[in-house]
């Protein structure tokens, strides 16, 4: 990796005045989280249609096996990485103003972030189907399946978005709104797959936003908007980052 582009995209960093990040599933690979797409992604062993929100009303129980197994095991027994840890560092000195993830795994809050908008929701939080009550996620609510709401008996799913539900109200409109406003969007981890998701950094792009990528492999993004491209995992190039702070 050319040393100078590291430098370059940490300049870049200091001298804005409203940096946020922007998190894909790349960004939790080092934590032993699988992507979902690509190879070694979930949708190579698993059917996408087991997150399919009209699959769920009809199939909880083989639903919520494959949840339990799938993300609440997985995610009990990961930690956030050096990435997230750079990131909440970079929050702690005032250079980024929020992160945007896509992800669901919570790292980024514990890591140590503050400002974290949840895109697609959290696994640690689980919202009744019938009276919409939410609950935080504690490990004994899924001792049996499905689980049920203790207020209403109404069905439990996870807080994050399933195909064929929206995106929440607050998550998409904050997000939006920090793209509108924000003067460098630094990008790990996301293909730029995933809409409407993968319209946030072009938004910011747009309005006038520089735009720093770090991946592995080139995105959509790549060739499109990104200004300044490292290339390489989220961990080392957030190390070689950190140190120009």
């Amino acid at each position: 990796m050319n040393e100078l582009l590291i430098k370059n995209a940490a300049d870049l960093i200091k001298n804005s005045q409203h940096a946020i990040v922007f998190t894909g599933a790349g960004i939790s690979v080092e934590s032993g989280i699988p992507p979902f797409r690509g190879e070694n992604g979930l949708w190579t062993v698993y059917d996408p249609k087991f997150l399919d929100i009209f699959y769920f009303d009809t199939q909880p129980v083989k639903t919520w096996d494959i949840l339990k197994e799938l993300f609440y095991k997985h995610f009990e027994n990961s930690k956030p990485n050096r990435a997230h840890k750079a990131i909440a560092e970079l929050e702690k000195r005032s250079f980024v103003k929020a992160v945007i993830t896509q992800n669901i795994d919570n790292f980024h809050q514990e890591a140590g972030s503050r400002n974290v908008i949840e895109f697609h929701g959290t696994y640690r939080r689980l919202i009744c189907l019938r009276c919409k009550r939410r609950f935080s996620y504690r490990e004994k609510i899924l001792n049996t399946l499905p689980p049920r709401c203790k207020t209403c008996d109404g069905l439990l799913k996870p807080d994050f978005v399933f195909f064929s539900e929206p995106i929440p109200e607050d998550a998409s409109k904050r997000s939006f709104q920090e793209a509108e406003i924000a003067d460098l969007f630094l990008v790990i981890g996301t293909t730029g797959e995933i809409q409407p998701a993968s319209s946030i950094p072009v938004l910011a792009k747009q309005n006038g936003a520089k735009i720093i990528e770090i991946n592995v492999k080139e995105s959509n993004f790549t060739n499109e908007i990104v200004d300044v491209f490292l290339q390489g995992k989220a961990t080392e190039m957030m190390d070689k980052l950190l140190a120009y702070f």
